[in-house]
């Protein structure tokens, strides 16, 4: 069925890892003739299969899927980057009358693609000597700051990530602002519906462990080998991604494999925790439960929601 001439312009599947987000996604795709925008920071890289759960062919059922692929591992990520390749896919999709479903619980990738957004310029002096400091103290501490003058920044950016912290801090720094506070409030660029996938906190980790192991069963270990011969290690986003940063470890001898299994776990876990956080603080979501016990009743309701929307 193409119900794309009736439904929103962009709909946004959204919530935490392991929530049901791309199984909706592309349900809501093939419903309503629409293709899938990647918006999980991580499935941009070539070769981060098994380790992000990006979806096989056959799980995608014929539905397009874009902005999977795009990036080798050793180049750095960029949410000012990644708006502009999501923006031109989106635009595209509109112009031929396809209903783009952007799909991914990376905040602010999300929210870059659909809201009016630009990001502060960089000053090199300041960036050099962040950088300097995470090179000789690590990401921790960083993070610790950050933690201190911008809550919400850090909620939205992994301790591991030293990157971003690097860059929320100079951006901290350059404007005397909170990083968070150089977001512009809510404002959407599309006509855009936002669903998200709602799963309770015992449900939901209980699938992380699970799906956590499927990856190792599947070949996670030997996935990152590869990539690290591709130069996963030198990649400075790649490199700090869940259950590769902790494949890395246990292959340069930091811990054993079952400790890099029980540690993505946890990371996973905790990661989780604030892509919910991140995601609640925006009234415009819709929320729809994604339990086992009402999966079945997901698109439906879901679909409920566009047509509302449509006729509202």
């Amino acid at each position: 069925m193409n119900s794309s001439a009736t439904s929103p312009r962009v709909i946004a599947v959204v919530g935490p890892t392991a929530a049901g987000k791309s199984d909706l996604g592309v349900a809501l795709a093939r419903h309503l003739g629409g293709e899938v925008v990647n918006a999980d920071s991580m499935q941009l890289y070539r070769g981060m299969d098994i380790g992000t759960a990006k979806l096989t062919a056959a799980e995608r059922q014929g539905v397009p899927h874009r902005l999977l692929d795009v990036w080798d591992v050793t180049e750095t990520a960029s949410v000012a980057q990644y708006q502009r390749l999501a923006r031109a896919e989106i635009d595209q999709l509109l112009a031929e009358g396809r209903t783009p479903v952007l799909v991914g619980g990376s905040g602010l990738y999300v929210r870059g693609a659909i809201d009016a957004m630009e990001f502060p310029g960089t000053d090199p002096r300041v960036r050099a000597r962040l950088e300097e400091e995470l090179a000789e103290h690590g990401s921790g501490p960083l993070h610790a700051r950050l933690a201190a003058a911008d809550p919400e920044a850090a909620l939205a950016i992994l301790p591991g990530n030293g990157r971003r912290i690097v860059r929320a801090l100079e951006v901290i720094e350059i404007t005397g602002r909170p990083f968070t506070a150089n977001l512009p409030r809510p404002e959407s660029v599309y006509d855009t519906l936002q669903l998200g996938v709602d799963v309770a906190r015992p449900e939901l980790d209980a699938r992380i462990g699970e799906r956590v192991d499927r990856m190792w069963a599947a070949g996670l270990v030997a996935e990152v080998r590869d990539l690290e011969e591709q130069g996963l290690r030198e990649g400075r986003t790649a490199s700090r991604a869940l259950g590769y940063q902790q494949v890395l470890a246990a292959l340069a001898g930091e811990c054993t494999e079952d400790e890099a299994r029980a540690e993505t776990v946890r990371a996973t876990r905790r990661f989780a925790r604030r892509q919910d956080s991140w995601f609640r603080r925006d009234p415009r979501v819709h929320w729809l439960d994604g339990s086992a016990t009402h999966r079945g009743q997901i698109l439906e309701r879901a679909l409920a929601l566009v047509e509302r929307t449509v006729t509202s």
